[in-house]
């Protein structure tokens, strides 16, 4: 990377786009519990005061979609009313079955959408991400674990990090900015919340990976305050915050969103493949930077690109990576699937603080051999 300065950014698990992701994948997880072989792709959206649902699936599953939004909402943190979004907003549910044309490809053991999909790993942390969307992810984390213990109790849910990186001859040196926005109640000043999130997320964060930054170089909540948090402010989506969900940017991300589709979406299963086999890459030592890319067509099941790229790192001939990648992991939908065990409920943990970098999530585990 020839950047000098390089930001990402994360937004806590209450941002109204995560809502809808935590919805969506909640909803997976519901289903894949009773039915493993379930298609689902399924799409929320939260604004002032209300929920909607919608999307295809095949299933024989019996799960009130309803219940399961509702307990996410309450679980995020929206339960007061006056917020204008909560456990109690109106819902309006317009899941209906998956197309046959669709259905007819998946069927066969083929992708359900055609695209393209990369996975990328790098030293730059022991979490083999980069370090920028790592300390961006590690921020909302804190910050949100803060509010969910009552260590800080004028916190509500909702919030953003972003970090700015400085490089020297392609490493991190410094960190040159944080920026932090920050839901919280009417009666704390500005100047509380200033200093208590530099003192109690900022700086902890930081110093867990090494690093330290001027506090003359932390923005929070840059038009001063923020009360009302979540949808009633702002809108939210399922699918918007692919490149918080990927790599923060860093590296290249596919075209498609994760959430609430089932394994045999390419868009998410394949992604997850990539990011396995990058990451292995590196944490072999094979190579110090790895991105895997990977490109499908609808109802077939072999992927029609399988590419890798070290950036001049590799520590052995890209021959031996290729054959490394191609022994370790079967990229066909099938293969990819059964190869990670991704017909399970474990999606629900994917949704906030990015899909990569988790050390329990079967894509980030790295063979023994």
């Amino acid at each position: 990377m020839s950047y000098q300065l390089f930001t990402s950014e994360s937004v806590a698990a209450g941002h109204p786009d995560k809502i809808a992701d935590a919805i969506s994948d909640a909803i997976l997880d519901a289903i894949l519990e009773q039915d493993p072989d379930a298609r689902t792709g399924l799409e929320t959206i939260v604004g002032a005061n209300k929920i909607g649902l919608f999307g295809e699936i095949k299933t024989s599953a019996k799960v009130d979609f309803e219940k399961v939004a509702r307990e996410t909402v309450k679980r995020l943190g929206y339960t007061n009313a006056d917020w204008n979004f909560s456990d109690s907003s109106p819902i309006d549910n317009n899941i209906h079955q998956q197309s046959p044309e669709i259905a007819i490809g998946v069927d066969n053991d083929g992708a359900g959408d055609q695209g393209m999909m990369f996975g990328y790993a790098c030293e730059e942390t022991p979490e083999l991400m980069p370090l920028p969307i790592t300390l961006a992810h590690t921020l909302t984390k804190t910050l949100d674990r803060a509010r969910e213990s009552g260590a800080i109790k004028w916190l509500r849910p909702d919030g953003k990090s972003q970090v700015t990186v400085a490089y020297e001859e392609g490493k991190p040196a410094s960190i040159e900015k944080v920026v932090m926005a920050v839901a919280h109640s009417e009666d704390v000043q500005p100047e509380e919340v200033h200093e208590t999130i530099i003192s109690a997320i900022i700086s902890p964060t930081l110093e867990k990976y090494g690093y330290s930054v001027n506090p003359d170089n932390v923005v929070i909540n840059g038009t001063g305050l923020w009360h009302i948090p979540g949808p009633d402010s702002d809108a939210g989506l399922t699918g918007r915050k692919i490149v918080v969900d990927g790599y923060g940017g860093y590296a290249r991300v596919g075209g498609g969103a994760f959430s609430g589709k089932d394994p045999s979406k390419v868009d998410r299963s394949a992604a997850y493949a990539a990011r396995y086999l990058a990451k292995n890459v590196v944490a072999k030592g094979l190579a110090s930077e790895c991105e895997v890319a990977l490109a499908y067509v609808i109802g077939r099941a072999e992927p029609q690109m399988k590419a890798f790229d070290t950036f001049g790192t590799e520590t052995v001939s890209l021959d031996e990576i290729q054959n490394f990648i191609d022994e370790l992991l079967n990229c066909s939908v099938k293969g990819i699937v059964e190869g990670l065990d991704l017909k399970r409920p474990i999606y629900s943990q994917t949704t906030a603080y990015g899909h990569f970098g988790k050390p329990d999530l079967p894509w980030e585990q790295v063979v023994s051999s």
